[in-house]
């Protein structure tokens, strides 16, 4: 680039922002594409030079000052990543081109986006990178990735940063960083105390309260003490159709479900009552991340930080609006009329498009939750430019009936409840259809609606009675939470942020902490770091503790609380904390290593030996060669010499089945750049092909 030249220098948060902003900008919608060091970075033009150069992410992050191993630690510093974190070399090199690029700059504009994470990456970079220009910037707000808005933001710039929304974020990555290093560093010291082994232990201000909801619900289950009580039901026929009713009240004892079983024993029954009760159902509520995240999970089983990552692609295509939002609310602005009429260009979309703009209104059925930045998430009427990935597809396709139903009419249902005597005997069912089908046609296939078919039916007709049941049933435990109850349950607890709740969760599963994917039930480990954390120092469990923070860090961003009090108030806190568990340290450790040890063995254990059938397979190491292999406890006692090879490279993951054509046990061996592998530990099993096969073989 030549030097000496004024422009005006936007900052970005991703590269696929610079470009569209870039081309948005442009006169002529063609800005030029240049890179440095492998660092892209746009010229356009209008009423002057203007350079785009992105972020990837956050650039900067918080780290201790000094170079100690041990804890508490409250002297801190944001530096660039490539300082604080292995693997992030690259971002050194990006910084430079950006430092370059600010040199000649002579207007700044943050163009992250409007969120807190944004107002970080972009105030951060301005501070560091652009030499203190974060107070002169400017800066760009905008909710789509569209050309229109982009225009009209940048018409519109605002004369300064957010700085109320930059200091409640440094407040919440400087707390977060406060509390993960604390904590996390107390327990891993007091594991290796106890055993001379590391490990990584974490917790943090948000993982302690939810692992602790999860440890709560796996305790109700364990304690759970199963009741006996009996149902009784008949089988009926109407007109030819069978339907099942039931007595309406469960019974507790057996001998009165006997008496009255025996009571009902009858050919003919007669119809006691038919109640019908309409009732309209109103359109869902414009979604916001959270709803979105909890939709997807029970329509496709997408867990929350899959969803997350698939939405912001959506976004970055400029095909969703922006989708960190807790906003249910779709103002006029956006334009209802202009966002169907693109829609309508797709067949998919053309019909209900057109209806919807042929009301006299468009009035959306909105929400209560706002979001000061952003609206609810919809579709921009911007169509793929290419095919879609499935996960992709069928997001946006939710997104976009979502967006159609709101606009809808409710619905009309009707529940009719039919009452059946038996010899006096009232046995109920209920059936439910639609009358008006209202927004569920716009939602279709997720409206989830159920027409039970009924014949018709008068008071006082006999039905012929099939047969009498009488079964006995047992009390359920409450369900293990999954990604999407857990979702659900720290957003009603008010802890973590509508962008980090999904990574929260996925934090507790990388950590093993929890087992499970769908059912999340909670690990050894898991008990014993919550056990201890609940013992020794409540408080950093406590969802009220979390959550009195996250109201303190949202007074910031009101400008009815600083920044100094929120950090004071924190340190406070875990001096107290972490000197609770240094006091404790040995009983700490001698718990947490025992939970450590287990999961360690559990991880090596394949499973039962199918030679000797008393001894376990474990992986285990040479020690002459230093290679892995399988083998049997037993070969200790002397009992079982069995072993099997394994592959030197890779990770090994038993899987707890056994080969359909030998019986010996199936492990998963996982390479990076490889699909994982399936592969029967028998060498001489008369199924391999090869060494192994393929995922989905064996």
């Amino acid at each position: 680039m030549e030097q000496h030249r004024a422009y005006t220098l936007i900052v970005t948060e991703k590269p696929d922002a610079a470009n569209r902003i870039a081309t948005a900008l442009d006169a002529e919608g063609k800005p030029q594409r240049q890179s440095k060091n492998g660092v892209p970075y746009y010229q356009a033009y209008r009423n002057g030079e203007i350079v785009v150069v992105p972020a990837i992410g956050h650039l900067y992050t918080v780290t201790s000052k000094q170079k100690q191993r041990g804890y508490p630690v409250f002297d801190y510093q944001w530096v660039p990543r490539y300082l604080a974190e292995k693997g992030a070399s690259r971002i050194r090199i990006w910084l430079k081109v950006i430092s370059d690029l600010a040199r000649d700059a002579e207007v700044f504009v943050d163009g992250c986006d409007f969120d807190i994470e944004g107002s970080i990456i972009g105030y951060t970079i301005l501070k560091y990178a652009c030499g203190e220009k974060q107070q002169a910037a400017k800066r760009m707000k905008y909710s789509t990735l569209t050309e229109e808005e982009l225009q009209e933001s940048w018409g519109n710039l605002l004369p300064k940063l957010d700085f109320a929304l930059v200091e409640a974020g440094l407040t919440r990555h400087e707390v977060d960083w406060l509390y993960g290093i604390n904590l996390s560093r107390a327990l891993t010291q007091a594991a290796k105390a106890s055993s001379g082994q590391y490990a990584t232990l974490s917790t943090g201000r948000v993982q302690g309260p939810t692992l602790r909801f999860l440890e709560e619900r796996e305790k109700e289950i364990q304690c759970f003490v199963p009741t006996p009580f009996w149902r009784l039901t008949a089988k009926i026929s109407l007109n030819g159709t069978l339907i099942e009713v039931a007595y309406e009240r469960t019974l507790e004892t057996l001998a009165e479900a006997t008496a009255l079983r025996d009571t009902c024993k009858t050919k003919q029954g007669t119809i006691e009552r038919v109640e019908a009760n309409d009732f309209a159902v109103n359109p869902p509520v414009p979604f916001d991340l959270g709803a979105l995240q909890s939709e997807a999970y029970k329509l496709f089983h997408y867990a929350p930080m899959h969803t997350s990552n698939i939405l912001q692609h959506l976004y970055l295509a400029a095909l969703i609006s922006y989708p960190r939002t807790s906003s249910q609310k779709l103002p006029p602005t956006i334009g209802y009329k202009a966002i169907l009429k693109k829609l309508g260009k797709t067949p998919t979309y053309a019909k209900h498009t057109t209806e919807l703009l042929s009301k006299p209104t468009l009035t959306p059925n909105e929400g209560k939750k706002t979001d000061p930045a952003h609206p609810a998430i919809y579709p921009t009427g911007k169509l793929p430019q290419k095919p879609l990935a499935t996960a992709e597809k069928n997001l946006y396709d939710l997104i976009v009936k979502r967006f159609l139903a709101v606009f809808g009419e409710p619905a009309l249902r009707q529940s009719i409840k039919v009452t059946v005597s038996l010899n006096h005997i009232p046995f109920c069912f209920t059936a439910t259809r639609t009358l008006d089908e209202g927004w569920f046609r716009f939602y279709r296939p997720y409206a989830l609606v159920k027409d039970d078919m009924l014949p018709p039916l008068t008071d006082g007709e006999s039905v012929e009675i099939k047969r009498v049941t009488l079964k006995e049933h047992f009390t359920q435990p409450p369900p293990r939470y999954n990604p999407r109850s857990l979702l659900q349950k720290m957003e009603k607890e008010e802890i973590g942020t509508k962008a980090t709740r999904a990574a929260i969760i996925q934090t507790l599963q990388e950590r093993k902490y929890l087992t499970g994917t769908d059912s999340l039930g909670v690990s050894n480990l898991g008990f014993e770091v919550t056990e201890v954390l609940q013992t020794y120092c409540p408080t950093v469990v406590s969802s009220e503790m979390t959550r009195a923070l996250e109201e303190q860090m949202d007074a910031i961003q009101q400008g009815k609380e600083t920044k100094q009090n929120v950090l004071q108030n924190a340190k406070e806190t875990l001096r107290t904390v972490t000197a609770q568990l240094k006091e404790k340290e040995v009983e700490v450790g001698a718990l947490l290593s025992q939970a450590v040890e287990k999961l360690r063995l559990d991880e090596r254990t394949i499973g039962a030996c199918p030679k000797c059938g008393n001894g376990r397979l474990v992986i285990l190491r040479s020690k002459k060669t230093g290679k892995r292999f399988v083998g049997c406890t037993g070969y200790f006692e002397g009992n079982c010499n069995l072993t099997y090879p394994l592959p030197q490279t890779g990770a090994v993951k038993p899987l707890g089945r056994v080969c359909k054509s030998c019986g010996s046990p199936i492990i998963a061996v996982y390479s990076k750049g490889r699909r994982p592998w399936r592969l029967c530990l028998n060498t001489q099993c008369i199924s391999k092909k090869g060494y192994g096969s393929k995922d989905g073989d064996s």
